[in-house]
């Protein structure tokens, strides 16, 4: 059997007059001539010529929108427009039939809710090969920029018996039969007879146990899935996502946002260099669909306009207190314009204020520090204020938060302190407060929700869209 070569190869090269063989999906077939051939190594689709007069009609009667072929044929310059190669076909081969009486991917625009419904099928479109090719590569180029740097790599749990948010939003774990549930004398649930003996949850994040690397390490990083059973049907959340999370000894607030503001540069060039392809397909369709759009709800600038606008921008570094003032002082919050006006000071930030000082006041990404204490979690180290931690968000254009971070409360007797504020249960976390006990020091870290990071470099507008398989309320599918 012939080795196959895949269409990006053919298409990348400087090579004509060889012969090549090629496997992939139908896209068209025209004219009972011309088939747009596409593997997913790359948008394009590599245009095969048939000696129909000379090929059997029935073979050709197979070859339908969704089937999957192998042909092999001399590569030489293409006659049509649009693309350098071409092959003409020597010998050509059915692998697999799609009926297109029943195939639901016909050459036509689909509703991207209505690909949701047929996830299965929809890496098989140009969005969605596009958007999972540039979720590839800025995973790659995550693990890449933390080990150039030479961070540790750790696998936190995904099963856990913490609520690192501390919000109670947990999916629970339970190897239990539902219908006979075991229960102790005063009628609750006995988890000494679970699985582990005790009560487990998905996790919500992989902090603290990176803490626990970063103490022993110096620096580290986490990047797996994480869970919310938040019942929040939105197009900004899921109940399944990815999560970066480093973590690093002897790291201030500062440290933090240099290293935040270090890798989203970092991530985003890697993205334009290796996915110019996408990049631009993906813009164009962006600009395609908000042309229906009133202005004001447009993006502020093009796709790729707006990650070298990330790339070019120093990020500006502002307190809560000050983005509180500019905010209160703000047109459209004078104006009414703001969903939630801003009154007072220890409002929780919504999405549109942090556009507003992203994209209107700075026109510059935005790193917000020192937020109220009591609208943050446990684990962020108080400021001297005894109002405000040391917390951060990275705020980006036509999206707001993407990373959330701080440096950590590395005191005893002040983590004890939030901890009993919060109702958090001390004997539950005994784990991790020995690393207050033994040889605690600074230390700083951040989140960034990997989907967030792909909803922005692609320019797509629901979450549930640069996930492979969504998990959402309601909705487990496949």
């Amino acid at each position: 059997m012939a080795k196959r070569t895949k269409i990006k190869q053919i298409l990348s090269s400087d090579k004509e007059g060889y012969e090549a063989t090629v496997k992939g999906w139908v896209r068209t077939f025209r004219n009972n001539q011309f088939v747009a051939l596409n593997d997913g190594s790359c948008l394009s689709t590599l245009q095969l010529v048939v000696d129909y007069e000379n090929e059997d009609a029935a073979k050709l009667k197979r070859i339908t929108t969704g089937s999957a072929i192998s042909a092999t044929g001399q590569i030489v310059p293409s006659q049509g427009r649009g693309q350098k190669y071409e092959m003409t076909v020597k010998e050509i081969e059915i692998l697999g039939d799609a009926d297109p009486e029943k195939y639901p991917l016909q050459p036509k625009r689909h509703s991207l809710e209505f690909l949701r419904e047929i996830a299965h099928l929809r890496f098989r479109t140009n969005t969605f090969s596009a958007i999972f090719r540039i979720r590839h590569q800025l995973a790659f180029a995550i693990h890449q920029f933390f080990h150039e740097k030479g961070f540790v790599y750790i696998h936190s749990p995904i099963i856990t018996g913490s609520d690192a948010e501390g919000a109670g939003e947990m999916f629970h774990v339970t190897a239990m039969d539902l219908n006979e549930i075991p229960r102790t004398e005063d009628g609750q649930v006995d988890y000494k007879k679970d699985f582990f003996n005790k009560e487990t949850n998905l996790t919500v994040s992989g902090q603290l146990e990176a803490e626990l690397g970063a103490l022993a390490l110096s620096e580290v990083y986490t990047f797996g899935p994480t869970f919310r059973a938040e019942n929040s049907n939105t197009s900004r959340h899921l109940a399944e996502f990815w999560m970066i999370e480093p973590e690093v000894a002897f790291n201030d607030l500062s440290d933090n946002m240099d290293l935040a503001e270090e890798m989203m540069k970092y991530v985003i060039k890697h993205a334009l260099d290796h996915c110019a392809e996408d990049l631009e397909f993906l813009q164009q369709r962006l600009e395609n669909e908000e042309k229906q759009k009133p202005q004001k709800d447009r993006s502020p600038m093009p796709l790729i306009e707006k990650l070298n606008f990330c790339i070019d921008n120093e990020f500006v570094r502002l307190p809560y207190t000050e983005a509180i003032n500019i905010l209160k002082n703000s047109k459209p919050n004078k104006k009414g314009k703001f969903q939630f006006p801003i009154d007072e000071w220890g409002a929780d930030l919504q999405s549109e204020h942090e556009r507003y000082l992203v994209e209107k006041h700075f026109k510059k990404p935005v790193i917000l520090i020192d937020y109220p204490k009591d609208i943050k979690a446990f684990y962020m180290r108080m400021n001297e204020d005894d109002k405000t931690v040391a917390a951060m968000d990275v705020l980006f254009p036509g999206i707001g938060e993407i990373i959330g971070g701080s440096q950590r409360e590395e005191r005893l007797d002040m983590l004890l302190k939030r901890m009993d504020e919060m109702d958090i249960p001390q004997h539950e976390m005994e784990w991790f407060l020995d690393t207050r006990r033994f040889g605690t020091c600074q230390h700083a870290g951040y989140g960034l929700g990997f989907e967030r990071l792909v909803l922005f470099v692609t320019g797509m507008s629901n979450i549930r869209d640069v996930i492979p398989f969504p998990r959402f309320p309601g909705h487990a599918e496949f």
